[in-house]
Order: C-alpha cells, then structure tokens, then sequence
C-alpha cells in the first residue's frame, strides 16, 4: 500500500517536472525543473528495487550532465527567442509522440496485469545485489566498450571548454604572454615636477 501511494506521488511530481522542463521559458528553470524529474526517476527505480541504476542517474544524469548543461547554457550566448519560435511548429509532432509513448505504457501494462511475459523467460537473479553483477560484468566482458564510452565523453567536455573559450567582442581577456613579457620602462614613466612654494 505504502508502495503504490509512493509511486502515485513521484510520479506526479515527475510528470510535474517534464511539464516545467518544456513550458518553462527560462533555460535555467527548465535545467532545474529536468534535475527534479531526474530525482524522481531515481526514486521510481529504487522503488522498483534496481538500486544501480537509480544511484547511477542520480550520479551521471544530475551530477554530470545536467551540470555540464547548466554550464553551456549560462555561458554560450544563446538566443531563447529564436529557439522558441520553433516550439508551436514542432508541438503536434511532439504530442503526436507522447501519445505513442503513453500508448505503449499502457499496452504493456495491461499485458502485464493478463500475466503475459513480454520478454520471454526471464532468467533466473544472481544471488546478491544487482550492483554487484552489474560491476562484475562492466569491468570483466564489458570493460572495452566502458573505456571507450569514458573516452568519448573527455572529448565532450574538451569540447565543452573550447566552445567557452571563443573570442566575442567587447570582453576582456588575459594576454599571459604580454604580462610575462612587460618591462619596467615601458610600464614606469618618472617626471620630474618642479617644487612650487607658496607665499
């Protein structure tokens, strides 16, 4: 019983928070409001028993990705306006998908309440955590892919940094070299003042 309100709830406050995150006309609202949903997600795992994987969005989606949104966001100059002429033009397709989505959901719920097994024969849990499978299996027969996967996103934050650090106009900016490079004649002038003595 406890389960079900829990569910109710954060699911809710889920749908809530996707709603925020495509209505809201301030980019740093919508990172925000997309953090929250990202909770709530987690907490829908957790309540589905799958600890990784709720541990893992919090860690990946909240504390990497959408820091690294906030990040692009407040930092590049991006036109809101111009972005969001394209928001009543894309909308029926957008509408158009979440009732696909919604439509499975509910196809594969009301398969599951008939007892059908939609994927077949599942296999048998291995005994433990599920997070401890999962790091055995990462870091043993998977331990190329998550390499490369780490790899791919140093290349994005390099790309992230380099996005940041281009030339705009009107902004000050250190020249390193030219400060090393300063003398102190060519920084210092001494003029000579003649005393003036009042009467």
């Amino acid at each position: 019983m406890l389960t079900t309100i829990l569910f109710y709830v954060f699911s809710a406050v889920l749908v809530g928070a996707a709603l925020g995150v495509v209505l809201s006309r301030n980019p740093v609202h919508a990172a925000l409001c997309l953090v929250l949903a990202f909770f709530n997600s987690a907490a829908l795992w957790l309540l589905l028993e799958a600890e990784f994987l709720g541990i893992v969005l919090v860690l990946v989606y909240v504390g990497a990705v959408m820091v690294l949104f906030l990040f692009v966001v407040m930092m590049l100059d991006i036109n809101v306006a111009q972005l969001r002429e394209g928001f009543t033009r894309y909308a029926p397709l957008g509408a158009m998908v979440a009732l696909l989505m919604i439509g499975e959901i509910v196809y594969a719920v009301w398969f599951r309440q008939l007892g059908v097994n939609l994927a077949g024969s599942a296999p048998a849990l291995a005994p433990g955590s599920n997070t401890a499978a999962l790091g055995e299996l990462l870091y043993s027969k998977y331990m190329l892919p998550s390499e490369l996967a780490s790899v791919v996103l140093l290349v994005a934050i390099v790309a992230a940094i380099v996005l940041t650090l281009r030339r705009r106009p009107n902004l000050k900016q250190q020249d390193i070299n030219a400060q090393v490079a300063v003398r102190s004649i060519d920084r210092v002038r001494i003029m000579k003042v003649d005393s003036v003595t009042r009467s």
